[in-house]
């Protein structure tokens, strides 16, 4: 029989994502709800190796819905990556009388979950964190929303530019190997091209659409790229294009980290306020070991090992939809 729950720790682990925030407020608030002690664990699993542990309240966590990054703090730990490591880290949880634990973060997070749940029989339950939506499970993950919003932000301050000066931008985005913010961005900013890392994306490719634009006296041209793409880096394309269009002037912005901060926007509140609390009742009702999300606005389940498996798909018919609209 299992043990029944009186305590429940959370954690946020990896790179930062609007609406972590969010997240813990949700599963302090609903773990208090249904009468549970809820544990804040500081700088992730490092944290939880040197016992950076503090009970957390309603009040602990109030005014924070709205602030970006994440309180708990975040690191990538090592250390738990051994098993001296994973056993400290178990008895500072069993010396504060821990019975589960909630992880707010990407692969890196449920991996170590996953080897951590299985050693020590713990139960577990994951939030998808991270900006890059590359996570198998859930159709967005918390951060993600806001990501989107802010390269959208910058693309229309960049195009007031590109305009007045009938110029070439090159805009980097973040997605570490995944496409994600800079489609659906490269959709919602009207960008006349993204390159990103699951299409090969051959240069002539780009070509072509850059010659559309001018046949189709465009004045601008805006285009996104992901950063571990197949092309090279950004200085790479942008000297490839500046080689074979030598009459264009051509500037490269890298986005970079303001992707990750910044308050979280209405979509990643609400949903990590959602998981956040499904955290907390999927936990008294006895899952373990999975990872939740959202599927076509219903709450989803999969197990940490299916969850590191797989990779999210990316929507190639937002890719087709933008070459419509780019002409």
């Amino acid at each position: 029989m299992a043990k029944e729950i009186n305590s429940i720790g959370v954690l946020t682990s990896g790179g930062d994502a609007p609406g972590m925030n969010a997240a813990i407020r949700a599963v302090v608030r609903a773990g208090n709800h249904y009468g549970k002690r809820v544990f804040g664990i500081y700088e992730g699993y490092q944290g939880l190796i040197e016992n950076q542990i503090l009970e957390l309240n309603a009040r602990s966590v109030k005014g924070i819905l709205n602030r970006g990054g994440t309180i708990l703090k975040s690191s990538r730990s090592e250390e738990f990556k051994t098993k001296e490591g994973r056993k400290r880290a178990y008895e500072n949880l069993q010396a504060h009388g821990i019975d589960a634990l909630v992880l707010i973060g990407g692969n890196g997070t449920f991996t170590g979950g996953m080897y951590f749940s299985e050693e020590f029989d713990f139960p577990l339950m994951g939030l998808p964190g991270t900006i890059d939506n590359d996570l198998a499970g859930t159709d967005f993950t918390i951060g993600f929303d806001t990501a989107c919003n802010v390269v959208i932000e910058c693309v229309d301050r960049i195009r007031d530019t590109a305009e007045s000066h009938n110029r070439l931008f090159l805009v980097e985005v973040m997605g570490r190997d995944s496409g994600f913010i800079g489609l659906r961005a490269g959709v919602a900013s009207g960008a006349v091209d993204v390159i990103f890392p699951e299409e090969e994306n051959p240069m002539i490719d780009l070509f072509a659409e850059l010659e559309r634009g001018a046949s189709n006296n465009k004045t601008n041209r805006i285009i996104l790229v992901s950063e571990g793409n197949k092309m090279g880096s950004i200085q790479e394309i942008a000297a490839a294009v500046k080689e074979r269009y030598p009459q264009w002037e051509s500037k490269i912005t890298i986005l970079g980290h303001l992707q990750r901060g910044g308050s979280p926007t209405c979509t990643d509140r609400v949903l990590a306020s959602r998981l956040g609390v499904a955290a907390i009742e999927s936990l008294l009702d006895g899952r373990r070991g999975e990872a939740i999300g959202i599927v076509n606005n219903q709450l989803a389940y999969m197990p940490f090992e299916e969850a590191i498996r797989s990779k999210a798909k990316l929507d190639m018919e937002l890719n087709r939809i933008l070459k419509i609209l780019a002409s």
